[in-house]
């Protein structure tokens, strides 16, 4: 008798809010506790235990802690009745991943605060170049960078900017403000009359979405001319 009420006892059985996957999907990822996760990865018990019951045993013997578990090897985690090679590799994964995670280095995306800081991450891109190119900086509310990218790349005396191809980024990744940079290979630094118009241009549509040009950047070999410095923005 006891044996046949083990055998109804799975997750489907118990209330939505002990459902580790529905739980998730209703209340997030972070109401979950380690047990429920566990038991996520594992996806079903064994006849005498849902898998967040079987998740709970696990824990519970190597003193409720990841870290503890973590230690474990396949083969002492198939220990447990109900996790078979399948399961304790998904395990192990897992927690390879979170070990990976907590060891990797998060770098702090730079502060834009001059014409001078700018510079130094567009020389990287631009300087030395044979034929020039047209670079954008996307940055938050606070002026730190969000991403670069390139827009476009061109021959020796210029390149075509499609605008929508700066301002479709930019409200993709929610920038607040753009930092326009492109090259001149002959060391001229002296803006043309296409750079002067298409600045403002690209002002006037970035406007639109609440988005603001901050500066555009001419790049020779070591220096620079800032548009925004220059008061020609």
């Amino acid at each position: 008798m006891e044996e046949s009420l083990h055998k109804h006892l799975t997750i489907k059985s118990l209330s939505e809010d002990d459902r580790p996957r529905e739980k998730l999907l209703q209340k997030g990822r972070q109401s979950l506790s380690d047990a429920e996760l566990i038991a996520i990865l594992i996806g079903s018990g064994n006849k005498k235990e849902t898998a967040v019951q079987l998740a709970q045993r696990i824990l519970n013997s190597h003193q409720n802690s990841i870290n503890e578990l973590a230690k474990l090897q396949i083969n002492d985690l198939k220990k447990f009745k109900g996790i078979g090679e399948a399961k304790a590799i998904s395990i192990a994964a897992a927690l390879e991943i979170g070990r990976r995670r907590k060891t990797e280095l998060i770098e702090e995306k730079p502060l834009i605060t001059s014409s001078e800081k700018a510079f130094i991450i567009l020389k990287e891109k631009l300087s030395d170049l044979p034929h020039e190119e047209f670079w954008v900086l996307f940055t938050n509310r606070g002026g730190r960078l969000i991403k670069t990218e390139c827009i476009s790349k061109g021959g020796v005396s210029g390149t075509f900017v499609d605008i929508r191809l700066v301002i479709k980024p930019a409200i993709e990744c929610l920038a607040a403000g753009i930092i326009l940079g492109h090259n001149h290979p002959s060391g001229n630094l002296k803006p043309s009359q296409q750079d002067i118009d298409l600045t403002k241009r690209l002002k006037e549509s970035a406007k639109l979405f609440d988005i603001s040009i901050q500066d555009h950047l001419i790049i020779g070999d070591s220096n620079y001319l800032s548009f925004a410095d220059e008061g020609i923005l």
